[in-house]
């Protein structure tokens, strides 16, 4: 039986008319954003709604999108008859999950060497992981100087204070990080890798490698005793 998570509804609420998706876990919300549909984050509940003022035109095509995705992405999704489709388009893996592979590569290094050559993906000047999202903010920030509105060029200021700013700190930091980690040039010490090789010195004839034994678990206490009721 597929987890609950893995289960969404895509309608249209029967009083209000809004097109809602309902259910799912992040990935799951992760496609909608990308189909077209927002975010509504309550007190007790995250769903999703079309954006505002499409027409129902649209909102039917959204939606038909958004099942196809899923399903594609194998959810299991319940949604009005208008909505249902056998279109299974290709599922590719998102830009972000290129970051997530260098997160898991920092997991998993045992020397400074690799750390550095994965944060070198985020901090290089030129092409680097925040090098590019710089390029992102001043661009958001070019747009909205030209949009037109009362509010668009306090937003402007903002996006290019967030590149100028924000960005600027976290990039300095990491490159510092990254350089320092480049000229330490040493193992992890909780994460070395066992070369199964037993060293002349040993004397017990069943070791089969050099790694320290693991460390001792003490078993758990027993639980307190529980205090007799008093009868009447």
């Amino acid at each position: 039986m597929p987890h609950a998570d893995r289960f969404l509804s895509i309608r249209r609420d029967p009083f209000s008319h809004e097109l809602l998706a309902r259910g799912g876990d992040p990935e799951a919300h992760s496609l909608l954003q990308r189909t077209g549909f927002v975010p509504v984050a309550r007190a007790h509940e995250m769903y999703h709604r079309a954006p505002a003022n499409l027409a129902q035109s649209e909102e039917d095509r959204l939606a038909t999108k958004a099942v196809a995705r899923l399903r594609s992405a194998r959810y299991h999704v319940e949604c009005d008859a208008a909505f249902d489709t056998d279109d299974r388009p290709t599922h590719y893996l998102p830009l972000g999950a290129s970051v997530a592979h260098l997160a898991e590569s920092i997991r998993e290094a045992t020397t400074t060497e690799e750390v550095a050559d994965a944060l070198t993906e985020l901090t290089a000047t030129h092409d680097g992981i925040l090098a590019a999202l710089d390029d992102v903010l001043v661009s958001l920030a070019e747009f909205h100087e030209g949009l037109g509105e009362a509010a668009d060029p306090h937003i402007a200021r903002r996006l290019r204070y967030l590149a100028d700013e924000r960005l600027g700190v976290i990039t300095s930091d990491l490159s510092h990080t990254r350089n320092a980690l480049a000229d330490r040039h040493a193992s992890h010490p909780g994460r070395s890798i066992c070369t199964e090789e037993v060293p002349a010195s040993e004397h017990e004839r069943s070791a089969v490698c050099a790694c320290p034994p693991s460390p001792r678990t003490l078993p758990a206490p027993p639980p307190p005793p529980v205090a007799a009721t008093m009868r009447r």
